[in-house]
């Protein structure tokens, strides 16, 4: 089986008013791709411009990260919505991050739901066709950044969008392999990341809280996620890049 093509990507742009969020700037440096908050977990119409001026300076691909109408919660807690609610809810947002793209002569390459709609959408595939109308509204070739072996893959396949693979360095997996989606990251030592990455790239495993499964064996391609409000998130991003880069050089492939 062939090795796995690998990108990084990250949530930015999730700081308030005054108030940040992560090192935007640094981790910037570090990602081919960043999922940037469309105002309803974090973000507002300043931090949303001038996050979408620092992916454009770095030749970061850009990917709209709407989320659940809870910032109080930071969109990491469930709520109840219906399919069509859902698609508007998401329109709104991805509108609004597509204002800025223009504003700076830049696509939109892809969607990513935000915390807790992430894995309601991979559960329910009613939600996740929702998902999949508002990438087809912004562009045949946006695609969703989503879950391999969850309802994000049967909704894109079926709508036509391109599905782009994702993994946590960060977070943990449940011994069945579920991600574990926590409203506070805990920290995360470079030891581990770099194990589970190693694990990933080179064996195809994911490491699970009990030990390791086979990843998907229907996916060429994975993006590996590092959250800016992970403890130590630059040290770890870079880390997560340098074992992608190598990897990829190792196996010929280019990003």
């Amino acid at each position: 089986m062939a090795p796995l093509k690998a990108t990084v990507n990250c949530d930015m742009g999730e700081g308030y008013s005054l108030y940040t969020m992560g090192d935007d700037e640094s981790l910037m440096k570090t990602i081919h791709l960043a999922n940037i908050a469309c105002g309803f977990h974090a973000s507002d119409f300043s931090i949303m411009d001038k996050t979408v001026q620092l992916a454009k300076e770095n030749n970061v691909l850009v990917g709209a990260h709407p989320s659940l109408p809870d910032r109080q919660g930071f969109g990491r807690r469930e709520m109840a919505m219906e399919p069509d609610e859902l698609a508007a809810c998401f329109t709104y947002q991805v509108g609004a991050l597509s204002g800025f793209l223009k504003r700076y002569d830049l696509k939109l390459h892809h969607v990513k739901p935000h915390g807790s709609v992430y894995g309601m959408c991979a559960r329910d595939k009613g939600l996740a066709k929702a998902a999949m109308t508002v990438c087809k509204s912004f562009g045949d070739d946006v695609a969703f950044m989503g879950l391999a072996g969850t309802a994000h893959v049967d909704a894109a396949r079926e709508a036509g969008v391109r599905f782009i693979p994702e993994w946590f360095a960060d977070l943990d997996y449940s011994p069945e392999g579920k991600l574990l989606i926590t409203k506070k990251h805990a920290p995360v030592t470079l030891e581990e990341v770099r194990r589970r990455v190693t694990n990933l790239l080179e064996n195809r495993q994911l490491t699970t809280t009990s030990g390791t499964l086979p990843f998907a064996e229907d996916v060429s391609e994975v993006s590996i996620c590092v959250h800016s409000d992970t403890p130590g998130a630059v040290e770890i991003a870079k880390e997560v890049k340098r074992l992608v880069d190598e990897s990829n050089q190792k196996n010929g492939y280019t990003v």
